[in-house]
């Protein structure tokens, strides 16, 4: 039997409905939706008793809402269709002596759940069981029944919740960058098809390049690693040239302006060329202007 908290009596109120609000309150913000709590135990009474200690319960300006399982089995069907409950409050034996161990093992291994927290709840405790279990199960807290009063109960869901929100906080976080990322490696990979890129050290040796460098210069990636970076760009330099890409490196500014480089046939390769600072080194990014054959 699964039974939400819109088909009973003890229910914790959730938003309240749009015919609720005072007049005149039209454009009033809308109440943040609440706290998902899955409450998982064969017995009733449980239930119960746990809903109405935390029936005052809030955080973060949010109410508490409670979904109910009465076996494992149960528990895992509504945490898959329910992906944002924050908090199991979970029995240890249910239809077998460790069906609440196999929902938290299931939770993190099979639905891949990492952010629920899962507060595990026993009227047969034992000492060696518990150190098992702290150290065998991704659980967060471990009660037996008898010992969590209510303002034990209350003290666990709220810590639970504000780990809850930590994590969801953090994932969101990561999933903005990662897309970042992945926009910067499309810009990159663009990037790469189109111009010439090296790296240099803070000797002037060349660290990386890529693929359409050394097409254009017509030496392989081995020959050019290592190598000081006069090998496609001989001196004498341009004085004026040169003082400004070092005075702009310098200040930590990146350098604009068109070199004259040579591939490996002797011809003279014409580029414009972007230089910035990295870690002591340069990043030089270039896009080929003119190729002129000289005589040799």
């Amino acid at each position: 039997m699964n039974q939400n908290d819109d088909d009973t009596d003890w229910m914790i109120e959730d938003e309240a409905p749009a015919s609720q609000i005072r007049s005149g309150s039209a454009n009033a913000t809308p109440a943040p939706p609440p706290w998902r709590v899955l409450i998982v135990d064969d017995d009733v009474d449980v239930h119960v008793v746990t809903k109405f200690s935390l029936s005052n319960a809030c955080f973060q300006g949010r109410r508490l809402s409670f979904l109910h399982a009465y076996s494992g089995e149960e528990a895992l069907n509504v945490l898959r269709n329910t992906p944002d409950i924050a908090l199991v409050l979970l029995d240890v034996i249910m239809e077998t002596s460790d069906a609440g161990l196999h929902v938290a093992r299931q939770i993190r291994d099979t639905l891949h759940n990492n952010l629920v927290r899962i507060v595990l709840r026993t009227g047969q405790p034992g000492q060696a069981l518990e150190h098992s279990i702290i150290l065998d199960y991704d659980i967060n807290d471990f009660w037996c029944k008898t010992d969590l009063t209510t303002r034990k109960l209350f003290t666990t869901v709220i810590s639970s919740l504000r780990a809850y929100a930590g994590l969801e906080e953090a994932q969101r976080h990561t999933q903005a960058l990662q897309l970042e990322l992945d926009a910067a490696r499309k810009l990159l990979a663009a990037v790469d098809q189109h111009a010439v890129i090296a790296t240099l050290d803070a000797r002037g040796h060349i660290t990386s390049v890529n693929d359409k460098l050394c097409a254009v210069f017509q030496y392989s990636r081995e020959e050019l690693l290592g190598a000081e970076a006069r090998l496609l760009h001989a001196p004498p330099y341009p004085q004026d040239q040169l003082a400004d890409a070092l005075q702009a490196l310098k200040d930590g500014e990146a350098w604009t302006d068109v070199i004259t480089t040579w591939r490996r046939d002797g011809q003279e390769v014409r580029l414009r060329v972007t230089v910035t600072s990295d870690d002591g080194g340069a990043i030089i990014v270039g896009s080929v202007l003119q190729a002129l054959k000289v005589p040799l």
